[in-house]
């Protein structure tokens, strides 16, 4: 990456300014246009160093349901089965641990009831059961990797 990339990068993990122009604003606070900016987001997108870029709604604030879930998916399956479970667009992201319990993901539904209903479909559709754990208290990390 080059510098205005990881000045974009590094900039982005913190949020969008709430004002008419927030790609404008940003551009203003690392010293860019607005276009130099708007291409900087689909150029990172394209390359696949940003994979997601977009709002971050708490479902669960909403109305909806979020659940942090597991599986325990043999190696010779786990490929396979982070596809069929992938496929469903209430997975938020998915990734691999190394732990008896090897893949995690978080569920995000437009109603609470949904949450069963989808854990249910997954694992009728992998094989294999699906742990839910919901969440007892929120904490807020504020997680950034500076680049």
């Amino acid at each position: 990456m080059n510098q205005v990339e990881k000045a974009l990068v590094n900039r982005l993990q913190h949020g969008l300014p709430l004002v008419h122009y927030p790609y404008a604003a940003i551009a203003s606070e690392l010293g860019l246009s607005e276009q130099q900016v708007l291409e900087g987001i689909k150029k990172l997108l394209a390359e696949g160093v940003l994979t997601r870029f977009g709002p971050m709604f708490h479902a669960g604030e909403l109305g909806g349901g979020l659940t942090l879930a597991a599986m325990r998916i043999p190696e010779a399956d786990y490929e396979k089965v982070t596809g069929q479970v992938n496929s469903f667009p209430e997975v938020a992201h998915n990734y691999r641990r190394e732990h008896d319990l090897n893949m995690w993901f978080v569920l995000a539904t437009e109603t609470q009831s949904a949450i069963t209903d989808t854990i249910c479909a997954i694992e009728n559709v992998t094989g294999y059961p699906v742990y839910n754990m919901p969440k007892e208290q929120e904490f807020h990390v504020h997680l950034h990797f500076p680049v």
